[in-house]
């Protein structure tokens, strides 16, 4: 566990929400259960469950509902993790190895589809249809999301724009869903609603924006995966689509051809090119207006520990190096 004050803030909650993953995990087949655990005790940052507490909180929510909401939250993005894992044939997620590399695509894939499945479980035993409605939506536009990016792999005409609808779809909607449902089942304002929904929107936004700018400024030990790997794949993230719009002709042509070829062999003249055009600080900017936006929205929520938690976490999304 991380020290930041924004988990202090809830940290007996979220030993709750632990103790809630790992008995909802259990299965009569022990692989089920081995996967998920792995995956599970991996040592993320579980930002997604941490919003459903402090949104929950800041609104005046208390009690098992909302641990119950922040777990399901968990279980929906482990899920998308298991199965990105699987479609980009990474190797390396948290620092260790993929659940794909250790046991195959095929259990992967099938116990991301049982977290899935217990996830809406955990949604009907909530009883909130407006909560179901949020997160039956959200995992819709995630895969939406993900096959976008997919039809645009090694497509070096790929805009800004579009780039904008993929990391929406795959990334902030979830970010989205644990805010606005944790509002909903605080029954909070109409007012609250659309605000939090807002604000995890940006803030999703921005965590995409700041993981595909590490893509090219970190380093495998502290990302903790594989450095390049989009680069790898022919995804045309942000920095990438904006070296080829604003850089050299030279700079666009390296890039536009790594993309179309996909493969790590130009790794080093592609980072030289896309600091040179200016596209990290451009990218670090985009990221750091979004969580101002998103900080603004949080306006709506009375003064308390958990709204100043929640603005510490929205810091800390564009400051983080991993």
């Amino acid at each position: 566990m991380q020290p930041q004050s924004f988990y202090r803030a809830v940290a007996d909650d979220f030993s709750a929400v632990d103790e809630i993953i790992k008995k909802q995990l259990t299965s009569r087949v022990p692989l089920v259960s081995k996967i998920g655990d792995y995956i599970t005790s991996a040592g993320g940052k579980r930002l997604r469950p941490l919003l459903v507490l402090l949104c929950g909180k800041a609104l005046g929510r208390e009690g098992d509902d909302l641990r119950l909401l922040a777990a399901t939250i968990e279980f929906l993005h482990t899920a998308t993790l298991l199965h990105d894992d699987v479609v980009d044939m990474s190797g390396m997620r948290r620092g260790r190895s993929t659940a794909n590399a250790l046991w195959g695509n095929a259990p992967s894939v099938l116990v991301g589809d049982f977290l899935y499945s217990r996830s809406f479980e955990m949604m009907v035993e909530l009883g909130s249809m407006p909560v179901m409605q949020i997160l039956s939506k959200a995992t819709r536009v995630i895969a939406e999301g993900e096959v976008l990016q997919l039809s645009r792999v090694r497509d070096a005409s790929t805009t800004e724009e579009v780039y904008m609808d993929v990391i929406r779809g795959k990334t902030a909607m979830l970010f989205e869903a644990s805010t606005h449902s944790a509002a909903a089942l605080a029954q909070a304002s109409d007012e609250q609603r659309e605000a939090l929904r807002t604000f995890g929107d940006h803030l999703g936004v921005a965590f995409q924006l700041v993981d595909d700018l590490l893509d090219y400024k970190g380093d495998s030990e502290t990302l903790g995966k594989n450095v390049g790997d989009d680069l790898a794949e022919g995804k045309p993230t942000l920095p990438l689509i904006y070296t080829m719009r604003e850089g050299t002709a030279e700079q666009a042509a390296l890039v536009r051809q790594a993309i179309q070829k996909g493969g790590l062999e130009d790794l080093e003249q592609i980072r030289i090119a896309v600091e040179a055009s200016g596209a990290l600080d451009y990218t670090a900017q985009m990221a750091r207006d979004y969580v101002a936006r998103a900080i603004a929205c949080l306006e709506v929520l009375p003064a308390s520990e958990y709204r100043d938690a929640l603005v510490e976490l929205s810091e800390f999304a564009v400051a983080r190096t991993h």
